[in-house]
């Protein structure tokens, strides 16, 4: 292992430890004392990177996720008045179908991927904004019994769990890496990859949906601004992961866990220490740059597919 990969694999670890104890020292270790809280905002980004993750890996990106969360959220809200396992499926069969859409048009029509989930997220958010024009979408007041910690984390750990799961030891994780190192070689090696790049686009908009009930049990309805800048914070979270941007195959599945744990500590060390959100904005930019920096697979970058 090059000093570059071994770079890789412990600058993340070792952000997410230095930023840990520095905004402990800072807020006189108030983020501690607060841990559940702070916690309790990497449910939602981590499930849904977790879908990003396999999108990135064969070289794509999607910008819709935070639309899709919105949208599902209400489906969740209207669906729970009648039955919450109705509610639940609802939501992954909304995302679901997004991310179906987003899939079509990436490979049935070859349109880019990051145009695709722009132009997805730009509609979606015009109807979420239509749909709680008047008031919040409310769901149904059982919602708020859903809202446990043991709950959340054994949601998410079984979903971080079992994509790692497929991921590492399946052929799906192998073929993602190969579409992601170069498609034309995938194909000669005998994988689906427009099957493939269909299949993951659905799976990550279900994924996202299923967040969806955990987003909307925090608070029980749902906002014009419902699900807004999660793409954002997917992709911070995963570049500052370690996540190559050009996919391929030094992806790491630990590029989610490190990088959900290390935005959030970030984002709400900040939160605390009293800065602006446009202070907030440049600092976590900053960060970004650097990551991208050394993350960037400079010898197989090219345009996102």
């Amino acid at each position: 292992m090059n000093k570059n990969n071994i770079l890789r694999a412990v600058l993340p670890i070792a952000g997410l430890f230095v930023i840990f104890i520095i905004f402990n020292i800072f807020t006189n270790w108030r983020m501690v004392s607060n841990l559940p809280l702070v916690l309790s905002q990497a449910y939602v980004v981590m499930i849904s990177a977790t879908g990003v993750f396999f999108i990135m890996t064969m070289g794509g990106l999607d910008f819709s996720q935070g639309s899709i969360l919105g949208i599902s959220s209400i489906a969740v809200c209207i669906l729970s008045k009648y039955n919450i396992p109705l509610a639940i499926l609802g939501g992954i069969c909304t995302g679901a179908i997004i991310g179906g859409i987003n899939g079509y048009f990436y490979v049935n029509r070859k349109i880019q991927s990051f145009i695709v989930t722009i132009c997805t997220m730009f509609l979606l958010r015009g109807v979420i904004r239509y749909l709680t024009t008047n008031a919040p979408v409310a769901g149904s007041a059982a919602l708020v019994n859903f809202d446990t910690i043991e709950l959340k984390v054994g949601i998410t750990v079984i979903i971080v769990l079992t994509a790692f799961v497929i991921f590492r030891f399946t052929k799906f994780g192998k073929y993602l890496k190969a579409i992601g190192a170069g498609e034309k070689a995938a194909i000669f090696a005998g994988i689906r990859t427009d099957n493939m790049k269909f299949l993951v686009y659905v799976l990550a908009g279900a994924m996202t949906g299923f967040a969806a009930f955990i987003n909307v049990v925090k608070v029980g309805s749902v906002t014009s601004s419902g699900g807004s800048q999660l793409e954002t914070q997917i992709l911070i979270a995963l570049v500052l992961g370690g996540m190559p941007i050009s996919g391929g195959a030094k992806v790491r599945f630990e590029n989610i866990i490190i990088g959900s744990l290390l935005y959030i500590v970030l984002n709400s060390g900040l939160t605390m220490m009293g800065f602006s959100t446009q202070m907030m904005q440049l600092i976590q930019g900053v960060v970004f740059l650097i990551f991208v920096a050394v993350f960037a697979d400079r010898k197989s970058i090219q345009i996102i597919k």
